[in-house]
């Protein structure tokens, strides 16, 4: 925490001629009792009252010292930072084609995929890690960052819909989104560049074929981790039909010799995933990948926090009120 206004502060030198008033010559304002001799009252008890009888000035004086850092602007850090991180890149390339609907993941491929790559990218908070996704098209859908909170929630937002809604072709474009994901690492300055590729079908669609995309990574030292995502015999669908949904099965085909040879290529591995464990096991697998350094910035927001210290201020003075008028009241 610091102040903005740290001119303010300097109100709190106050405190100091107000107390010597208080104690070498307010009591000369105050009413008083001469006697001729006070040995006798030296031992005498002293109630609670009287031990008691400087606690609105303790108030008073916490009052203002809290008003004082209301005035001070106190607020969180909001500076940019640097530290040194032990960490990779990581592209992950994901295929939203409206295959991925199948329900032999629970509850269906997509769903399944985002929720072990969630737990993957939570799991890695020094990593630099993006998200490219295709069907019949690519593009990315988050550069490579740390600001790994902004990922996932873009992760969440991914949909098989935008090719059942034609907003992309429909298809399974694996070069292309192999390529679309090796072009985020090609500046790559780290050690070790990784793309995590999931797919559940065939190569059909698309300008680069995956094995030339694969070459490309292979040139610009990029290791391709390669997850066929499905089980090894048919899956249950949802077709809609009529306004409702109905539900056939049908046969799962993942290309297992492309993708293996996209892995053996680029000195990867190639991993099949016929259920939600096997997906999160393969994930954690890759999750023992080297690791090199690299500089990370962080930022955190501005926030002001002088409310604790106006709440203090405003008790304190109730505190006092309440106490001058009733328990620690003094005549005259």
């Amino acid at each position: 925490m610091e102040f903005i206004n740290k001119e303010y502060l300097l109100l709190l030198l106050l405190i100091i001629p107000y107390l010597l008033w208080y104690f070498l010559f307010r009591r000369h304002a105050e009413a008083t009792l001469r006697m001729s001799d006070t040995h006798a009252y030296i031992g005498a008890y002293k109630s609670w009252r009287v031990r008691l009888q400087h606690l609105p000035l303790l108030l008073r004086i916490l009052a203002f010292t809290m008003l004082v850092m209301v005035l001070a602007r106190p607020q969180t850090s909001h500076s940019w930072g640097s530290r040194t991180a032990e960490g990779i890149d990581i592209m992950l390339a994901m295929d939203v084609s409206t295959s991925m609907l199948a329900e032999d993941l629970r509850p269906n491929r997509m769903e399944a995929a985002k929720e072990v790559a969630a737990e993957f990218i939570a799991g890695r908070p020094d990593d630099n890690i993006g998200l490219t996704i295709f069907a019949g098209e690519s593009f990315t859908q988050c550069p490579m960052t740390t600001d790994h909170q902004s990922l996932v929630n873009v992760l969440h937002n991914v949909r098989t819909d935008i090719a059942a809604r034609g907003l992309i072709e429909d298809g399974t474009a694996v070069g292309m989104g192999l390529a679309n994901a090796v072009s985020r690492l090609e500046k790559s300055k780290s050690k070790s560049k990784v793309v995590i590729l999931l797919t559940d079908g065939s190569n059909n669609r698309g300008e680069i074929s995956p094995m030339t995309a694969a070459q490309i990574a292979k040139s610009l030292g990029i290791r391709v981790y390669t997850i066929g995502v499905g089980t090894n015999r048919v899956a249950r669908y949802p077709m809609a039909v009529g306004g409702t949904t109905q539900y056939i099965n049908v046969p799962v085909e993942i290309d297992t010799k492309t993708l293996s040879d996209i892995a053996r290529t680029t000195d990867g591995h190639f991993y099949r995933a016929t259920n939600t464990q096997e997906l999160k096991q393969i994930y954690h697998d890759i999750d023992q990948l080297e690791k090199t350094k690299f500089d990370v910035k962080k930022y955190s927001k501005r926030n002001d926090a002088y409310q604790p210290f106006a709440l203090a201020a405003l008790l304190a003075l109730l505190l006092e009120l309440l106490l001058r008028l009733t328990l620690l009241r003094r005549l005259p």
